[in-house]
Order: C-alpha cells, then structure tokens, then sequence
C-alpha cells in the first residue's frame, strides 16, 4: 500500500478515536448501567407484586416490561450521546416492525390473546377447565400457550389464540361426581337411600362442607336408579368414584339390597305356530 495512503488511513483512525472513542466509552457504560438498574429495579417491582399477590404470568409479564422500558431509555441515551438521530432510527424500526408484525400474524395473534386469558382470567392455574373438546387441569398460563395436565398424566398444549372466543366449562378446582347405582323394584328405597348417604359421608376424598345429592334419578326398565353425587377435589376426581361404587356395592350386598341386571321378558302370542 502507498505510504502516503497509509498515512491518511492512520490519522483518519485517530481522529475517529480522538472524537468518537469517549462517546463510545460512555456509551458502553450506559448499557452497562442500564442493564444493572433494569434487573435491579426488576426485582423491586417483582418483590412488590409478590405482596399484591397477583397470577405468576402477570407479575413475570410486568417485570419483564419494566425491565425493557428501563433498558430501552439506557439504550437511547447511548445513542444520542453518540450523535445518532433518533427519529429517522424510530421510523426505520416502525417499517420493519410493521413487515415483521406481517410474517409473525400467528404469533402476535397468540400473544395477544395470551394477555387478555392472563388480565380477565377466566381461569386459573389449578383449576379444571374443559374447551375445544379437551379437559384437564391447568397447570400453566404463558404469553403464548395453555397447558392442560389430562387425568392420565398426559400433556395438552392449546395456543392462546384458539382458546378466547370459545365456550369455556371452568369448573374450578373441585368438581362432581355423577354416579348412578340401580336398585331392584322391591328394594325399599329409603333404606337404600340411607345406606348411600352413610357411603358417601364416610369417604374421606368427600367434601363434608358441601351437602352431597342423593336420590332417586329415574324408573328404568328393570331398575330404580338411585343418583349419587356428591363434591370431590379435582385430583380425587377418579380414586373417589372407584371408592364409592366399591364401597356401595358392598354395603348393598350387606343389607341385601339387589343390583339387578338388564332383563327383558319375551312372550310368545302363538305358542303353537
């Protein structure tokens, strides 16, 4: 290379350095700050919202927000200290966020739709819920996806954006049993009915503060169909049930009270032909 050029290109790079080397030092320093006081105040305004006792998606939600509202004014200060314009900068990001809003439309669609499950709460985490043709307790609200923890320990991970506008069954975080026992025509229902209740006040997965449905629910055809349905925690859901009607049939057994099954009798018009 020409010395002469060579000569230009040094004192180029140190008058660069003289003017630009301090702003870019503060600069530094600037994201360096605001990072420290973004996590810092983070945690002040996370430790502050625990006190308010708010859902764990919201609070992260907030803190996060604050957390890049903080770092986002460190990070423009940097800028202007180093003579950047702003405003062509800001107009630039709104053209690509607009493209990138265009190419991310299911994204943005499940983000939005994540905010208004976590600020109107039709649900909780713990509760019981049932949409879409799907049911399980709710384990997890993020800013994307649902996740549903069915009976048999499975998984359901619903996107945000298929979950409001639908019809949505929260039951909360207990639920009812229904179950149905026949009794022979003969069987006095009263004793049978007693003997019901006295299962059911007995299980311990039952709750005792609310009073449980017993009675009689339909005459079929060769039974008495005896309704039971009292209120269970949403984890004893299925171990209350097998309990009940094992327990059932055995004190029926015991008092000698029939389980009658299906029976259809068929008469002959023409014995002969």
């Amino acid at each position: 290379m020409d010395p002469q050029r060579l000569e230009q290109i040094k004192e180029l790079v140190l008058r660069l350095a003289i003017t630009y080397g301090p702003k870019l030092l503060v600069g530094i320093a600037f994201l360096i700050a605001g990072s420290i006081v973004a996590r810092w105040i983070g945690n002040l305004f996370s430790n502050w919202l625990e006190k308010r006792q708010l859902e764990p998606p919201v609070r992260l939600l907030m803190v996060r927000l604050v957390r890049v509202l903080v770092l986002t004014l460190f990070v423009l200060m940097a800028l202007q200290n180093l003579d950047v314009q702003l405003m062509p900068l800001l107009a630039g990001l709104g053209v690509a966020g607009v493209g990138l809003g265009l190419a991310l439309q299911g994204v943005l669609q499940n983000l939005v739709a994540g905010l208004t499950i976590i600020f109107t709460k039709p649900f909780r985490v713990g509760e019981y819920v049932e949409l879409l043709g799907v049911e399980g307790e709710v384990i997890m609200v993020e800013l994307f996806s649902t996740t549903l923890r069915h009976a048999d320990q499975s998984r359901v991970v619903i996107p945000n954006r298929k979950i409001v506008g639908e019809i949505l069954h929260n039951y909360g975080r207990i639920r009812q049993l229904d179950l149905v026992v026949g009794v022979g025509y003969e069987t006095d229902l009263n004793v049978a009915l007693r003997v019901a209740r006295e299962v059911v006040e007995a299980n311990l997965r039952v709750l005792k503060e609310m009073p449980p449905v017993v009675g009689v629910m339909k005459l079929a055809d060769s039974s008495v169909d005896i309704a039971i349905k009292p209120w269970v925690k949403v984890s004893d859901f299925g171990p209350a049930g097998a309990e009940l009607y094992q327990s059932i049939v055995d004190r029926f057994r015991a008092a000698n009270i029939s389980i009658p099954s299906p029976q259809c009798d068929v008469r002959l018009v023409n014995p002969a032909a």
